[in-house]
């Protein structure tokens, strides 16, 4: 269902039609964005999460980093709702060898605006207000932590009820987030990697949701000082305690189905280890005080 009921906030003039690539997941030039609500399996506990797929803010990966996470949430009674966010140039990418920053992040608005949906028909889709959840994934996970720490005030004009609800996220879970670390841009002989700063941007604060953090130790793609930086400014306020949880893989941690539709079967898979999906739930109870 699309999540503005009129006109897209800032919309980019000409617009690319939106499509979808050859591997039949991956959606390109998304300008009127949607949500997709997915009811749980057997037992509802109450609980929704929204997901944000990946894809540097150029595209969505919405099979893999989308639909395979509802498939997986959907199976424990957890409510799910995949968003598809608007691309490209939606919040902070790389741009013929550095990195942009639009003038108005459109996917942080299409974040918000989809946090207020889903409290506003809680009471239809059989969700507790109070556990509502986000989970992302690369740019996804990025904008994680910008939901997290933008939720005071929108980013546009409310349209309806559904904006005078809060979009704060109960709990929140971050899986390889990317354009976090102050100095990522910089030269990597000469920059200092003591210094685990955030960007300016993202402000954690006491009322930040309790969050998860995964990361591959070796990431060449998104480096482990992004969620370091994220981890250490959230220990900072009195806030409900943050989780972070490392593993040396030669690729980046992926969710992929190795036994479908078995729930046991799915796995966090680097490279040739796993990790199973309950024991990282499991690590998520431990360590938040969050209906993670």
């Amino acid at each position: 269902m699309p999540i503005w009921p009129d006109a897209v906030p800032d919309a980019v003039p000409g617009a690319k039609p939106e499509s979808v690539g050859t591997d039949g997941e991956t959606v390109a030039d998304v300008s009127r964005p949607t949500m997709t609500v997915y009811a749980p399996e057997g037992h509802n506990t109450g609980a929704a999460v929204v997901v944000f797929p990946g894809g540097g803010y150029k595209v969505l990966a919405m099979g893999l980093e989308g639909t395979e996470i509802c498939d997986w949430l959907t199976s424990h009674g957890i409510t799910c709702v995949l968003l598809k966010y608007r691309v490209p140039n939606s919040g902070p990418t790389w741009e013929k060898g550095h990195r942009h920053y639009p003038k108005v992040q459109t996917a942080l608005q299409d974040a918000q605006r989809t946090l207020g949906l889903v409290r506003h028909n809680a009471a239809q889709w059989h969700v507790d207000p109070h556990k509502i959840g986000i989970i992302g994934f690369s740019a996804g996970g990025h904008l994680v932590a910008a939901l997290s720490t933008h939720f005071a005030q929108r980013t546009y004009a409310p349209v309806d009820d559904a904006d005078r609800l809060s979009c704060r996220p109960d709990f929140a879970m971050a899986l390889y987030p990317g354009h976090l670390w102050v100095h990522e841009d910089e030269d990597s002989a000469t920059r200092n990697e003591t210094d685990m700063s955030l960007r300016p941007d993202i402000r954690v604060s006491v009322d930040t949701p309790p969050t998860f953090l995964l990361q591959a130790e070796d990431d060449h793609v998104d480096g482990v000082e992004q969620s370091l930086a994220y981890y250490i400014a959230l220990q900072k306020p009195a806030s409900p305690r943050k989780c972070i949880y490392m593993h040396k893989a030669a690729t980046p941690l992926v969710f992929v189905p190795q036994s479908f539709p078995s729930v046991a079967g799915r796995r966090w898979r680097s490279g040739g280890c796993t990790r199973s999906a309950c024991s990282i739930r499991k690590r998520m109870t431990d360590c938040d005080d969050g209906p993670a």
